[in-house]
């Protein structure tokens, strides 16, 4: 899941809660939308191959 930050920028987070932490893991910050969706499709393919 994508969240925009205040400075503008977007974060990906991991769509499950970890559980040790109750929280999403950071999966990187990027400076557009666009770049954090790819970055996201990558890791769900990563997970499935």
């Amino acid at each position: 899941m994508i969240r925009k930050l205040k400075s503008g920028e977007y974060r990906l987070y991991s769509r499950k809660v970890d559980p040790k932490t109750n929280k999403r893991k950071n999966l990187g910050t990027f400076k557009t939308r666009e770049a954090a969706e790819k970055h996201e499709r990558e890791v769900q393919y990563f997970k499935h191959h």
